[in-house]
């Protein structure tokens, strides 16, 4: 495979609002990541992807936007962003910017002007339809429940919105609308931007006619997502994309494309034919996934084979033609650590176990903030003490509108929201855990004290430290980035074993899943004669036998092997 330097990269994820805040408004801003470049740096990682900073009235924390030239005022100005920028620069770090052209804000100028009249210029940048026998024109649901259409009264039709109503969806049909996104996306990459991270992107094309979904379950609106996932025209509008604007720049493209299969991902990202360099597929995210259920709070157990298969589907699958991102978590899932091991007694070793699984895959890993000192999910007592759309209408729905019981679906939001991940960096042990000097826009995880960055920065055997040597790991061992992965003990229920090899380097990664201490058992067809410990979350002796290991809970260990 071609190198490249994307592939190469660590790239850490900033959830702006809650990751620092430089002026005590209780809300993250631009000068709070300034003045936490240091500390990026010190990690090691050298792409950010900063989450939403354009104007936006805020209906789904900047992912509705209302202006894409413009940063939000709570956030800081254009010179901050510059600033900033420029601060990343100097110190190697590439930016990629959150592209959110699905839909925009009911309050974006085009929309304003859209819904005026419908011989208005700007309606046909969105979708709009006639009530079908006095009702919405189909039955979508929304992804943040009800109805994928709203009524406006103005023109007596309804517009969809496969998000929030305030989250009306662009017509990628009408070609002044794809020309007004590839104008603002130049401006960006003109001003420095390393590259985009696309929201939602393999939504932008919808079947002509939007036909009702099939019904599958016993709610007033069904999933349409055939409809406008992967549509007909998805690979016209990416080419069309690509030749007009990702072409002409050096730049890291990563598409969020859910219900994609390796397949899709490979036409998508083909090294020589595809539109953008990667993608985020969900289906290691769907492992503890209740199928039939219409929010993703219902908790169903995940067996390790099943997420092991996952893994290794995408690895193959991809291996010589794409190229794999690799996350466990990210502003829109729990905390990884609280998901796939345990935040409790095992917290610090699982930390770093999962971290060690991550990076030791062929990709490139995605750390979400906070995710490098462990930071674990919340359990706020009380449904008002949460932020999330997503959460407070399915609270809504399912205990209000359906009556199910209060505290199972808060169990499930415990286990599931997204605001698990949005509760605001915990630096320091002291007040508000050194987020803010005012009252935070939400409140800060209670386990600050214990879980902070400067309790990090202090113990030479944290998390932190952890992850800075594996980062530094990939960036001196090709074989790390560029190496083949094949998977060992594949029906094992305890541990994930894998092996990733280049020309005449090999590693052996050893992953034990659970609290408990199984025993390793080498396979026979691996065969060495040296071996050299590069990396282990507990004391290892480094020349003990690897035919038949005893493994601590949730420990992980990383080999060199050498020889036939």
């Amino acid at each position: 495979m071609k190198k490249k330097w994307w592939k190469e990269s660590v790239v850490y994820q900033i959830y702006p609002r809650s990751f620092y805040d430089s002026n005590g408004d209780g809300v993250g801003d631009l000068r709070g990541i300034i003045e936490k470049l240091d500390y990026l740096q010190e990690l090691g990682v050298n792409v950010v992807w900063l989450s939403p900073v354009y104007q936006s009235p805020n209906d789904d924390n900047g992912y509705d936007i209302s202006n894409y030239r413009a940063i939000m005022d709570e956030f800081g100005t254009l010179a901050d962003w510059e600033e900033m920028l420029a601060g990343m620069h100097q110190r190697g770090i590439r930016l990629i910017m959150d592209l959110v052209v699905n839909h925009t804000s009911d309050e974006h100028p085009w929309f304003v002007e859209s819904r005026k009249s419908k011989d208005n210029p700007y309606r046909d940048y969105y979708i709009w339809r006639p009530a079908k026998d006095g009702r919405e024109p189909n039955n979508w649901f929304s992804f943040f429940s009800g109805s994928a259409w709203q009524y406006d009264q103005a023109t007596d039709e309804y517009y969809l919105h496969l998000f929030s109503r305030k989250q009306p969806d662009l017509n990628w049909e009408n070609p002044a609308v794809r020309r007004e996104i590839y104008d603002m996306m130049h401006w960006w990459l003109q001003k420095g931007v390393d590259g985009f991270r696309m929201d939602v992107i393999n939504m932008i094309s919808k079947v002509p006619g939007l036909p009702d979904a099939p019904v599958t379950s016993n709610s007033r609106y069904q999933f349409g997502g055939r409809y406008f996932i992967n549509g007909p025209r998805l690979a016209e509008f990416l080419q069309e994309m690509k030749d007009e604007v990702l072409s002409k720049y050096d730049i890291f493209t990563v598409g969020e494309t859910p219900l994609v299969s390796p397949e899709d991902a490979v036409a998508l990202t083909h090294e020589e034919s595809g539109y953008l360099n990667m993608l985020f597929q969900f289906e290691h995210m769907e492992v503890d996934v209740d199928r039939g259920a219409t929010t993703r709070l219902n908790l169903v157990p995940w067996r390790l084979s099943a997420l092991k298969q996952v893994m290794t589907r995408w690895q193959k699958g991809l291996e010589g033609q794409s190229w794999n991102s690799l996350y466990l978590s990210n502003h829109d899932q729990p905390r990884q650590v609280s998901r796939f091991g345990d935040d409790g007694r095992y917290r610090v070793e699982s930390a770093k176990l999962l971290a060690t699984f991550l990076h030791m895959l062929q990709g490139t890993p995605y750390i979400y903030q906070g995710e490098e000192i462990g930071m674990t999910n919340v359990k706020f007592d009380s449904i008002e003490e949460y932020r999330d759309i997503e959460t407070l209408n399915a609270y809504r729905e399912l205990v209000e509108e359906r009556g199910l019981d209060r505290q199972a679906v808060l169990a499930g939001i415990h286990a599931k929201s997204r605001d698990n991940a949005r509760t605001p960096v915990q630096w320091d042990d002291g007040e508000q855990a050194g987020f803010t000097t005012g009252e935070p826009w939400i409140k800060i995880n209670p386990n600050y004290r214990a879980i902070n960055v400067r309790q990090a920065l202090a113990d030479p055997h944290s998390i932190f430290y952890y992850y800075q040597k594996l980062i530094r790991l990939r960036k001196e061992n090709p074989v790390v980035v560029y190496g083949r992965y094949d998977l060992i003990l594949e029906e094992d229920e305890a541990i994930v074993a894998f092996t990733r090899t280049l020309e005449g380097d090999r590693l052996l990664v050893i992953l034990n899943f659970t609290a408990g201490g199984p025993v390793f058992e080498l396979p026979g067809q691996i065969s060495f004669a040296g071996q050299e410990l590069l990396i282990s979350n507990y004391e290892v002796d480094a020349a003990e036998p690897l035919h038949h290991l005893s493994l601590r809970p949730f420990e992980a260990r990383v080999y060199r092997l050498s020889g036939a």
